[in-house]
């Protein structure tokens, strides 16, 4: 069966290998799970209508042996009653059952041994079945985590560190300039501002004189 070399990737392949060379992990191991379920479905229906023959072989054995008894104890009474010639034509119909008999009891057996090897190979199956649900969670949370690595380790590739750390540096460089032209305005602005106030103390200080002149020449001083 097929199926079985698809079981066989699952319970016993690298399931590393294995996720590498799917293009869909996830849904393949779904895939999987879903061909296993109508594999024990179908050797499940398989194994029904076995048995069913199985039956119905073992009634008609049962059903033969049976009559094979009821002609030997009829047998037996028609001799107990004197009757041999009735007693050899039972005689006769009990060896024509048991020879029937024969035929029942090999189609039995074989019908039988067919049923026993489609029971352990159905309950094989199931076995491999239940240990595979068992790891499709395992399997399918390994999938996306795997897929979820490759995404940030693509993510991390694709940016450029030291381009971005290089663009920082330089809009810090442009900042300190600011800061530093800033300073040197403030700082001429305020030298500028001491020079003028010194004039303008000069000539204030000037016109003071000035006018304590003319105050003393009015005076006679």
């Amino acid at each position: 069966m097929a199926i079985f070399s698809r079981i066989s990737d699952i319970l016993k392949a690298n399931i590393n290998d294995m996720l590498d060379r799917a293009e869909d992990p996830v849904k393949m191991v779904k895939q999987i799970i879903i061909e296993m379920e109508e594999q024990v479905d179908d050797a499940t229906q398989a194994l029904g209508q076995a048995m069913g023959s199985q039956k119905i072989a073992a009634k008609e054995l049962a059903d033969a042996k049976a009559k094979s008894a009821d002609w030997h104890d009829k047998a037996k009474l028609a001799l107990k009653a004197g009757d041999e010639e009735l007693a050899r034509k039972a005689l006769d119909a009990q060896v024509d059952i048991d020879g029937q008999i024969a035929g029942l009891q090999e189609s039995y057996d074989a019908i039988t041994a067919q049923v026993n090897k489609l029971r352990e190979q159905v309950t094989e199956l199931r076995m491999k079945l239940d240990e595979a649900r068992s790891r499709q969670n395992v399997l399918i949370a390994r999938a996306k985590m795997a897929d979820a690595q490759a995404s940030v380790s693509k993510s991390v590739a694709s940016a450029n560190a030291d381009s971005a750390f290089a663009k920082l540096d330089k809009m810090e460089r442009k900042i300190v300039e600011k800061e530093a032209t800033n300073e040197a305005y403030a700082e001429i602005n305020g030298s500028d501002a001491s020079v003028q106030m010194r004039f303008d103390d000069l000539q204030h200080a000037g016109a003071v004189d000035d006018e304590l002149a003319k105050l003393k020449a009015e005076l006679g001083m």
